[in-house]
């Protein structure tokens, strides 16, 4: 027997039901469920799967906005032994038709649409013929491995199989059958394959076993998460924070999370009211955006901890402001190649350390700062490249060994291409992508430490820093800036308000003043796109 035993997720939500039984599970809009209704639906649903022909360690893609099928899928697939790939929503037809078919994928579960968001037409443009195979299965022209389709909502897709239709199919799987399967189950077979956000080239998938199961368990009693705990969760299902650090971590401890379809500041904060919720979660820009609507319209809430990814120079104003408006938050390092985090603060540690830093590593993992130009290992707080080794590490990139073997070392190193460094007192401090970092006349220049000053201005709401090419210096800063409501400042006077107290080196050459950043679907800065519209308004000729 293993010291530590190994679990798989679909044991892990039948294990709650029977600890946490009647407590409140889920809440979505007006429905609730307790714990022994969601294991007996995840059942139906796993049933449905198996009578659909969902082999063990298949690969089941889900298209779909946040919702309660998302979760009874996330856990059924699991008690079957398939392999979750969990789908953007922000996925248009070519990134959908690409992640399917570079995954294998044989069954692809879809919302029909969502808002003006009509997903099965999406499919539907890209699935030019589908027909049935002589054993039921189905052809489905430019999607090679798919073999089955299931839509919930309206079903257009001529021979997809409607959800209701799914579950009904389950009524012909006896429990012994589903019983025998979920035992069959291996934890160390892939759990999920998660696409990272191919901000270069092509996303690749992200292999994970059910071991970072273990993981979660133990960020559970690092937070102090209990079953009396209620967590908002607005982030996308897709993700692997919302996957892993609310879904997953409210099962580990029979807490409820009230789940939102979209995020919004201020249903947010009327429902964690309402619903009488403890626990936020969030990058920056979710916690600015709360902080605003707060600002703007005071409410009772009684959150007693968040968790927001910090130590970036750019976010720690903002985690300042959460503590004294909310809560206090705990924070942390990760990455979908690492598992949601592999470095953490506790609670209890000072206001400081959690604001300022990522904490420290959890059992088993192991860091490393490495010079990227000399391989030297770094010194307490020098800057260098991040390489993380731990047993929750992904398995590889799916059907990319070469990707694989260009990320993880020989050794076992995961290299993560993330700038950090490690204080005097252990702690990590991650200061963001090696990639985002400016060199100005051979000079570093971190964006995050620009983007704090210029949020320090009371007209600025948030900022952020990009390079961009001088034929003298190899590249310059350029600031992209929102101001507050009403808020009146030229460029001129925010550069000469840094003109003096900033080396020069790190003054923006120029400021583009904007009204929205774009955003990646879990709400960090695509500053890929930001680099590109520099360049297309500052040299319009190149």
């Amino acid at each position: 027997m293993e010291w530590l035993p190994k679990r798989t997720l679909g044991a892990v939500l039948e294990r709650a039901a029977t600890q946490f039984g009647d407590r409140e599970a889920l809440v979505f809009e007006d429905q609730c469920w307790t714990y022994t209704e969601l294991n007996a639906q995840t059942d139906r649903l796993a049933k449905g799967l198996m009578a659909l022909g969902v082999e063990p360690e298949e690969r089941v893609a889900v298209w779909m906005t946040n919702r309660p099928e998302w979760l009874l899928l996330m856990f059924a697939i699991a008690r079957v032994g398939g392999c979750i790939v969990p789908l953007n929503t922000r996925y248009r037809t070519d990134d959908v038709a690409y992640t399917v078919t570079q995954s294998r994928s044989a069954t692809l579960i879809t919302l029909a649409s969502s808002g003006p968001i009509d997903y099965q037409q999406m499919l539907l443009d890209s699935m030019p013929a589908i027909t049935r195979n002589p054993d039921h299965t189905l052809k489905v022209e430019n999607y090679p491995d798919l073999r089955r389709l299931v839509v919930l909502g309206d079903k257009r897709i001529e021979h997809a199989c409607g959800w209701e239709q799914l579950l009904a199919l389950g009524d012909d799987i006896d429990d012994g059958e589903l019983r025998a399967r979920a035992d069959a189950v291996d934890p160390d077979k892939m759990m999920m394959i998660a696409y990272t956000s191919g901000t270069t080239g092509h996303p690749k998938g992200v292999m994970h076993s059910h071991i970072p199961i273990r993981n979660s368990m133990e960020r559970a009693q690092i937070f102090g998460l209990t079953a009396n705990d209620v967590h908002m969760n607005y982030l996308p299902l897709f993700h692997i924070y919302a996957y892993s650090e609310i879904s997953m971590m409210c099962v580990l401890t029979g807490a409820c999370q009230i789940l939102m379809d979209v995020f919004d500041a201020d249903r947010v904060l009327e429902l964690a009211v309402r619903e009488k919720a403890t626990i936020l979660h969030g990058f920056e820009a979710h916690w600015l955006d709360l902080l605003n609507a707060q600002a703007a319209k005071p409410r009772a809430v009684n959150i007693r901890l968040g968790t927001l990814p910090s130590g970036v120079e750019s976010t720690i104003p903002i985690a300042e402001q959460v503590q004294d408006v909310f809560c206090p938050t705990v924070s942390g390092f990760g990455m979908s190649e690492t598992w949601a985090f592999v470095s953490v603060s506790n609670p209890s540690h000072s206001r400081e350390q959690r604001v300022n830093s990522s904490g420290y590593p959890m059992n088993d993992y192991a860091f490393k700062v490495i010079n990227v130009e000399t391989g030297a290992e770094q010194p307490a707080g020098e800057l260098g490249e991040l390489w993380v080794k731990g047993y929750a590490v992904m398995l590889g990139y799916w059907d990319r060994p070469d990707a694989t073997a260009e990320t993880i070392d020989a050794q076992g190193w995961l290299h993560t291409g993330d700038m950090a460094r490690v204080r005097e007192d252990g702690m990590l401090v991650f200061l963001g992508r090696y990639k985002d970092m400016l060199k100005v006349g051979g000079e570093n220049v971190s964006p995050a430490e620009v983007e704090a000053y210029l949020r320090g201005m009371d007209e600025i709401l948030d900022a952020a820093v990009v390079a961009y090419p001088d034929p003298r210096l190899a590249e310059v800063p350029v600031a992209f800036v929102i101001l507050q409501t009403n808020a009146a400042l030229t460029a001129q006077t925010l550069l000469e308000r840094m003109k003096g107290r900033v080396a020069s080196f790190k003054i923006p050459r120029h400021v583009i003043f904007v009204e929205s950043f774009p955003m990646t679907s879990s709400g960090k800065i695509r500053k890929v796109e930001l680099r590109a519209q520099a360049r297309t308004e500052l040299d319009p000729a190149g």
